[in-house]
């Protein structure tokens, strides 16, 4: 199984920030993930 490129608080990290608010695309385009790895 493939592990992931981050941390459990680096992704917690990326929600609470869209969750504040913050655009969902610019937060992908900042941490260099895709849309649908996001939502998924």
């Amino acid at each position: 199984m493939k592990t992931s490129r981050f941390s459990d608080s680096q992704m917690i990290a990326i929600l609470k920030q869209a969750e504040g608010g913050s655009p969902v695309p610019e937060r992908c385009r900042e941490h260099g993930i895709s849309s649908a790895t996001f939502y998924k």
